[in-house]
């Protein structure tokens, strides 16, 4: 799952700068792409780029909510959080005084849903699309919590 920023203004060809800079340069070329009937997404020159790039569009639809049920799952969970930051001001100070917005935070919630077991598959979005899970920084400090204070482990 990927999160990206993006604004209704946005044309097409915008649009493909996101895909390009965000997908296809870091995980390569889709076979399948889920997307709603958005026309930013759905116009010729879309149309044109999934045939070159031999990518098989599959329309989401209320009619059919098994087919994008994971999909949709996942943009509940998104608009969850993300309204959640919303009803706080959509902005945080961190431990300096900055202010960050709600934009700032995607790559965080991003790592937090692909690396979090979701019930529908038993598995993380990392651990099923990469075939692994990253290494978290709550990783090492759990494994330096249990080296420092060996009774820690007790508690877990």
């Amino acid at each position: 799952m990927r999160c990206l920023p993006c604004h209704k203004e946005d044309t097409a060809m915008d649009t493909a700068l996101l895909f390009w800079n965000n997908i296809i340069s870091t995980c390569g070329v889709p076979k399948i792409i889920i997307i709603d009937r958005d026309p930013k997404l759905t116009s010729e020159f879309w149309t044109n780029l999934y045939d070159m790039l031999g990518t098989k569009i599959s329309f989401s639809t209320t009619y059919h909510p098994q087919k994008d049920g994971l999909a949709e799952s996942m943009i509940q969970t998104m608009e969850d959080i993300l309204m959640r930051f919303y009803a706080y001001g959509m902005e945080y100070k961190d431990h300096e005084g900055y202010t960050h917005d709600w934009v700032t935070l995607l790559p965080a919630v991003q790592l937090s849903y692909n690396t979090s077991q979701h019930s529908t598959t038993g598995k993380t979005p990392s651990l099923v699309e990469k075939g692994w899970n990253p290494i978290l920084p709550v990783d090492h400090l759990k494994k330096n919590l249990l080296t420092i204070h060996p009774t820690a482990k007790d508690f877990h």
